[in-house]
């Protein structure tokens, strides 16, 4: 059964306290207000979870709306922020096995940390103030917004009724939880509740969505029954809901979905964060499985620390999505080049009325209407149908769900027909395997050449798969001058260059190495040695895609040639022959 044994296996016994838990978090917080200080962390848990200083006022400044949108009840939204420099990259985000397996837009963030917050407002004449405000924080690493929402939903009312001990309890089981191994079907009890959940791998299919089967889970359930009498079931652990959040837009997607693709500065202005944070959090996603390669911030505000760099008019916006609420960011901004509207959310059955894009110069206050304020023109023509499609499905009261799901499909074979000629054009700037050779280094990519691209779309161009007109070529002139670009083929090129080396293993352990040594000088097979050892260890080191039984078949050449050697050599060689 796909993951069970390792839910099931008794706890790791080199594990120590808290490992499990800096798994999934790095912290959880409890931000309360002072009438004297402001915003302060009263709580933090574990105790000893390493935040500095700024990370402690980026976090409290972040945990409560920052404008006069009248929150009252319960908030939940998601912010995300830099982490202080020379603070170790945690975890070993390039390495882990969460990282290694994970598509590449659910990686760790080495730079970077979420903050999922449950923030509640509530009248109280007991308090100064009048009302009773605090946020329960969750900081990871990890970018699975719909999971950590719901493990709010679970923990955060809880502890507003028990307060501390609770928290403690949420710790303990989440110290229990094992690893978030992307491809296993995970049982996460938390607090008398067990939410099951599948994180994406790298080699699942776009678009699909690998559903937690329920039959796979009864023996789970049962084990859990005395604890738990709720189970929840997440069909998606990081998606937010793209047909709510583009909805005030929906005339616009072909423009927002190439704005994001371009890397355009652009910022989202909403009535409160949860808006701010879901609609940005939309436009990063509506390029998958692209990642977006700039940075993003679901919620900013003013006290940021980076507030001066993104609103300063001495240079150019940088490639940045962030979402505001502040009405003081209306006439901070307006020099911004792309900014999107949004205004409160409409009855499920309000059919969206076409607006034209808005010139920059009549938004002045955040009380402007909705819409896009941008001057931009889109190089391809708008798709009808799906308009169409999707204003049909508000008429019929077609479940949120399915809307969505046309949406997301929609995006998703947008961005596939676009990046396709340029993985097809790009696959083939490898060498040919012939050219790999044993003896020599392993052979170099070819350049990538803008006009030889250029000239392949012509045959294997967007026009294979999307009937979609317009300016592509001028697209993709743009796309290859981004940020996304840049960041693209750098992976890319990066996997390739490993996919080489990983074949100059294989042809070296199909050599007969030992004929060799015995035809060339000791000094030169000492030479091998080190190199076949450097070889293997760079293997390990950068998880080179190459089998077990290549590895291990070229460890046992490197011991046979030792062995050939004299004695006096052999002891100096051996030390390390396994490293």
């Amino acid at each position: 059964m796909d993951g069970i044994g390792e839910e099931s296996s008794p706890r790791n016994p080199l594990a120590l306290p808290w490992d499990r838990f800096s798994a999934w978090l790095h912290a959880i917080c409890v931000v309360g207000f002072d009438l004297e200080l402001g915003q302060t962390v009263e709580a933090l848990y574990p105790p000893h979870a390493n935040l500095t200083d700024k990370e402690k006022t980026s976090i409290c400044y972040l945990s409560f709306p920052d404008s006069n949108s009248g929150c009252l009840g319960d908030t939940q939204f998601c912010f995300r922020f830099r982490q202080s420099t020379g603070r170790r990259a945690s975890l070993h985000c390039a390495n882990d096995l969460t990282d290694r397996e994970s598509p590449v837009y659910l990686k760790k963030d080495p730079a970077c940390f979420y903050g999922y917050v449950y923030f509640r407002q509530v009248r109280d004449k007991t308090l100064k103030r009048g009302y009773f405000q605090k946020s329960l924080v969750l900081i990871s690493k990890l970018p699975y917004i719909n999971f950590f929402h719901t493990v709010l939903k679970q923990l955060a009312p809880e502890y507003f009724e028990r307060s501390e001990p609770c928290l403690e309890a949420a710790c303990s089981d989440i110290d229990r939880w094992p690893s978030p191994v992307p491809g296993k079907t995970l049982t996460l009890p938390i607090m008398g509740v067990v939410i099951k959940v599948r994180i994406p791998t790298r080699y699942d299919k776009p678009g699909t969505t690998q559903m937690v089967e329920l039959s796979q889970q009864v023996n789970e359930v049962e084990r859990f029954q005395s604890e738990a009498q709720i189970s929840v079931t997440l069909p998606t652990i990081h998606e937010v809901d793209l047909f709510r959040c583009f909805s005030p837009v929906l005339f616009h997607i072909q423009m927002v979905w190439e704005l994001v693709l371009l890397g355009e500065p652009l910022v989202v202005m909403a009535p409160s964060p949860s808006q701010s944070s879901e609609t940005v959090l939309a436009l990063v996603g509506c390029i998958s499985p692209l990642k977006y390669c700039s940075d993003f911030r679901p919620y900013f505000t003013i006290h940021d620390t980076e507030f001066k760099e993104y609103t300063t008019r001495t240079q150019a916006p940088p490639s940045v999505i962030f979402g505001v609420t502040n009405p003081f960011f209306a006439k901070t901004l307006q020099h911004w080049p792309h900014i999107i509207r949004i205004g409160d959310v409409k009855l499920a059955g309000d059919v969206p009325k076409q607006v034209k894009v808005k010139k920059l110069k009549n938004l002045k206050t955040l009380d402007s209407k909705p819409g896009v304020y941008s001057s931009y023109k889109p190089y391809l023509n708008r798709d009808e149908e799906i308009i169409k499609q999707l204003q049909k499905g508000v008429q019929q009261r077609r479940p949120t769900e399915a809307q969505n799901a046309i949406l997301r499909r929609h995006f998703l074979e947008l961005t596939q027909s676009f990046i396709i000629p340029l993985e097809r054009y790009v696959a083939g700037l490898m060498p040919l395997l012939k050219s790999v050779c044993a003896w020599k280094s392993p052979p170099q990519l070819k350049p990538f050449s803008q006009e030889e691209f250029m000239k392949s779309l012509e045959r294997a161009g967007p026009q294979l798969t999307s009937a979609l007109k317009g300016d592509w070529i001028g697209l993709y002139r743009h796309f290859l001058r981004s940020p996304n670009f840049d960041g693209w083929f750098r992976m890319r090129r990066k996997e390739m260059m490993q996919k080489l080396e990983a074949l100059h293993l294989e042809a070296l352990c199909n050599e007969d190495l030992l004929m060799w040594v015995q035809k060339h000088t000791e000094v030169e097979a000492v030479d091998l040695v080190l190199k076949l050892k450097n070889k293997l260890a760079q293997a390990q080191r950068e998880e080179l895609p190459v089998k077990a039984e290549t590895l291990e078949k070229l460890r046992n050449h490197v011991c046979a040639i030792i062995d050939e050697l004299p004695e006096d050599l052999q002891g100096i060689l051996l030390k390390t022959a396994h490293s």
